[in-house]
């Protein structure tokens, strides 16, 4: 055996020592740990209080600053921005608009309808919610807030701000049809207020094109991303807010077509819980049926 064969020989049997952390002190395992949170992130309707690794990743996340930062960069890279980690919305993540976790509210409009009135509607459908769930900005602040809508009441609310866009309207003498840079809503009380409600069957059953059928379908949507818990049947479904919920329409309350909506004062607070005002004398809610109107953005 020559000198450079022993070498060789006695190299093959020495004991090989473990991989050396990368620097700063983590490793694979803790990348790996830190992707599960994300995962769990991503997982809406699970909550930490129910799975014992995610709450023990929770507690990694609030005990160790490295390994916090290891997962909102995980979170990063996969498109996605770090609402909140805590043991009552767990990992709350939304997707930024170039994630492929981004559901965009057009496309999941596209899904509930093909008409281009219902997908409008479908919109302004989540936008009643958000604003009647959470009416006053200290709801938003208050982390052990609970909002609850109905979807009757949700489709009252609209009706009832159309009609007060439609007073504003006559007031300063608008015409009939909105102008080209009128706000959002100037145009879309026109459009939701000239739906029916419920259809036009005999058992007046919610039909997909009107609009407690298309607010069904809004809070169905946020039932399953988790934003919504379903507690009843009363009032077409009722319905109250989650964290996550609370923690989405935080990052959209500033939006102008939701100032706008609030600010029509239809939903005044005095307790702590949504109200909505009593309707004028005469009010009729039922409109004709099937007389929706075209609709183009």
């Amino acid at each position: 055996m020559t000198e450079y064969d022993a070498a060789d020989d006695a190299a093959q049997h020495e004991p090989t020592e473990a991989p050396s952390a990368p620097a700063g002190g983590v490793t694979p395992a803790d990348a790996a740990d830190a992707a599960r949170l994300v995962s769990f992130g991503l997982q809406p309707k699970l909550l930490p209080a129910r799975d014992v690794e995610y709450g023990e990743l929770l507690r990694r996340y609030r005990d160790e600053p490295a390994f916090a930062r290891l997962a909102d960069a995980v979170a990063a890279g996969l498109g996605l921005i770090v609402l909140e980690v805590s043991t009552r919305a767990g990992m709350a993540v939304t997707a930024a608009e170039d994630s492929v976790f981004a559901v965009r509210m057009g496309d999941y409009a596209r899904r509930a309808a093909s008409d281009s009135a219902d997908r409008f509607l479908h919109g302004l459908a989540h936008l009643a919610v958000a604003a009647m769930a959470f009416p006053r900005p200290e709801d938003l602040a208050d982390d052990g807030y609970i909002g609850r809508v109905t979807v009757n009441g949700v489709d009252a609310f609209v009706r009832q701000a159309c009609a007060r866009l439609e007073e504003r309207a006559e007031e300063q003498g608008e015409n009939t049809d909105p102008a080209t840079d009128a706000p959002g809503l100037e145009a879309a009380w026109r459009v939701y207020a000239r739906r029916s409600a419920t259809g036009a069957t005999k058992d007046a059953r919610r039909l997909a094109g009107s609009t407690t059928g298309i607010i069904g379908k809004a809070v169905a949507f946020l039932v399953d991303s988790g934003f919504l818990q379903r507690t009843g049947d009363e009032s077409g479904g009722t319905y109250r807010t989650t964290a996550r919920y609370q923690l989405q329409v935080r990052d959209m309350a500033a939006g102008a077509a939701m100032s706008e909506l609030l600010a029509l004062g239809v939903v005044p607070v005095g307790d702590g819980s949504a109200t909505l005002l009593p309707p004028e004398e005469g009010d009729a809610l039922d409109l004709v049926a099937d007389a929706g109107l075209p609709f183009h953005s």
